[in-house]
């Protein structure tokens, strides 16, 4: 069969064909089956782009270079119409996904020894919240893009339910499940009836009662990590001696956005900074932001918050180090502080997770369970945000990033045999 299913994430990405019968993952990096969805130009080896985490290694040993991460975000907002430098040229964003999901294509081809012609591809409920034209064109963008690199026939199927196929597969009995799939850029939600003769339908529409989603995921918790935690120490609140003004905020957000730290990097900002330094009452924070720029630490800096969230899922305190800004420097990031700063996300994700139940026709007491997939359903605000929508279901989590990649690849099985 020359069919796979593809999982092409905001922060991690997995691609898998199918072996005798059964959905296998591909190894698409060191043996791994999943791969950070990270890109690097090389500038130091005449343009050697490497990806996943070789990509993130190469940068913070600080090769001279860039790299792009989070590069699915880019189809849900204006950067899908902009162009990146990558040295001499101005390059497409859309053109750096198109290499990266190449590169999932061709570790695919060879783990299964054929060439694939033939695509599910994963999709969130919504790319783009209460506007359907741009949800379609990032759509439209995600299929062209799959047929530039070789996928002549290409479906969509959405994340969550590509999830439920998955867990369906280990249930005895039948169940009404609401799939949480929390992911790097959006979160989505289905409501799904399964059990193991249902599995064997050939069409499943009539046990779909419901989806929703919404662009809240992983990279917003780190931003909004970011703010709380380490802008403050670059400047972010200070004043302004002459004006009596705070610091411009609109640096620091872009500077704690994944898919926007590059565009940070400009003389323009430089300039600008130098200026501020002089003009601010705290010089020696905004001086940190002025060498963040100048020597483009600012992936160093997401990576370092993204460690500290991870590791506030199970502890109450986590040291957020900054020595490669200043010596010494450092945040704690805590629980009780990552909790409050993601609050208003995680009540909407608990708004949604309801709206989506009783979209459904049901009432929370009639989900039987919640499954849990994407990594950022660890997130313990996130996981009782969700939990509490249906209180007395069963919350079950799967591969935690490996779900809807599996599920995927079921369906291609399915729709290409």
């Amino acid at each position: 069969m020359n069919a796979c299913g593809l999982d092409f994430g905001t922060s991690n990405s997995a691609i898998g064909v199918v072996r005798g019968n059964a959905p296998v993952l591909a190894p698409v990096e060191n043996g791994e089956t999943l791969i950070p969805s990270a890109v690097f130009f090389d500038y130091e080896t005449r343009g050697r782009i490497l990806f996943g985490a070789s990509a993130i290694e190469t940068y913070i040993g600080q090769h001279d270079g860039r790299l792009m991460r989070a590069l699915k975000s880019i189809l849900a907002s204006p950067l899908i119409d902009e162009k990146t430098a990558l040295g001499s040229r101005m390059v497409p964003l859309t053109e750096v996904v198109e290499i990266f999901v190449r590169h999932l294509k061709q570790q695919a081809e060879t783990f299964a020894g054929r060439e694939l012609t033939a695509v599910v591809h994963g999709r969130p409920v919504r790319f783009v919240e209460d506007d359907d034209a741009a949800d379609a064109r990032a759509e439209r963008v995600l299929a062209g893009i799959a047929n530039k690199v070789g996928f002549r026939d290409v479906a969509f199927v959405y994340e969550p339910i590509a999830a439920a196929y998955h867990y369906e597969e280990s249930v005895s009995r039948e169940e009404t499940v609401l799939i949480a799939d929390i992911g790097g850029g959006t979160s989505d939600f289905t409501v799904i009836r399964i059990g193991p003769k249902r599995r064997l339908r050939a069409d499943r529409t009539g046990d779909i009662l419901a989806n929703d989603g919404v662009r809240i995921g992983g990279t917003d918790f780190d931003t909004l990590l970011s703010l709380d935690a380490v802008m403050p120490l670059l400047g972010m609140g200070t004043q302004l001696v002459e004006k009596n003004l705070p610091m411009p905020n609109s640096l620091y957000y872009e500077l704690a956005t994944w898919s926007t730290i590059n565009f940070t990097y400009t003389f323009q900002n430089e300039r600008m900074l130098v200026e501020l330094v002089a003009g601010a009452r705290e010089p020696e924070k905004v001086a940190r932001l002025l060498r963040v720029i100048r020597e483009r630490l600012g992936h160093r800096i997401a990576f370092s918050v993204e460690d500290a969230k991870i590791a506030l899922s199970e502890a109450g305190a986590a040291p957020l180090l900054l020595d490669f800004v200043e010596a010494g420097l450092a945040a704690e990031a805590t629980r009780h502080g990552f909790d409050n700063a993601i609050g208003a996300k995680t009540d909407r994700l608990h708004a949604i997770a309801r709206s989506c139940i009783r979209d459904a026709g049901l009432t929370p007491g009639d989900i039987h369970t919640i499954f849990f997939t994407g990594g950022s359903g660890r997130v313990p605000a996130v996981r009782n945000a969700v939990i509490h929508a249906a209180p007395q279901a069963h919350a079950t989590a799967g591969s935690g990033f490996l779900s809807v990649a599996l599920g995927l690849t079921r369906e291609a099985q399915k729709r290409f045999a």
